[in-house]
């Protein structure tokens, strides 16, 4: 179970540092926090009894995190429809930013004292990656200086909701991705 949350979590930092988005309209790049059409997994309330926070208020905790940091939220890429339910990506602007290292570990700061326990890091030169666990959610944060094509800093967010649902449409959505191309 593990490998496959990191696998998914690789997966969408690789698109993340690609800048792989549908390159059509930003409303679509978007993501939704409501379960699009085709899911078959809705966003969990956190009012089932598992203890485990919404969609809505893990975006908000991530979006409260960041924009008091210093961050400008851009249009995150494109979440895969089936996973919408489960994923969110909050990336900022690096163009509207001072410091974005500063602002990094603002944010993180702020994430921990909100209960996100780290559960991984990885440092190269002058970027980072640093992963934390919350009730049901797994989160990635990526600080990659100049990580665009444009030069800005690469500054990302990356949550997952970990429970069977979600996990059994990660697997599928990776079982997808990785199947042989005939």
């Amino acid at each position: 179970m593990r490998k496959v949350r990191w696998a998914a979590a690789a997966a969408g930092a690789v698109l993340l540092i690609a800048g792989c988005g549908s390159g059509g309209d930003p409303a679509q790049d978007r993501g939704s926090d409501a379960p699009s059409a085709g899911s078959s997994a809705p966003a969990k309330a956190a009012s089932d009894g598992s203890g485990s926070p919404d969609i809505a208020a893990v975006r908000t905790e991530i979006a409260a995190a960041a924009t008091a940091a210093g961050f400008t939220e851009r249009t995150p890429d494109k979440i895969p429809p089936a996973l919408t339910s489960c994923t969110i990506r909050w990336q900022s602007d690096g163009a509207k930013v001072t410091d974005s290292r500063k602002s990094y570990d603002s944010t993180v700061a702020t994430l921990t004292n909100g209960g996100w326990k780290e559960s991984g890091r990885n440092e190269e030169r002058t970027s980072v990656t640093q992963a934390f666990d919350k009730s049901g959610w797994h989160l990635i944060a990526i600080h990659h200086p100049q990580g665009r094509v444009d030069g800005t800093d690469l500054d990302s967010f990356i949550a997952n909701d970990t429970g069977p649902a979600c996990e059994k449409l990660f697997q599928e959505d990776l079982a997808e991705k990785t199947k042989p191309q005939s």
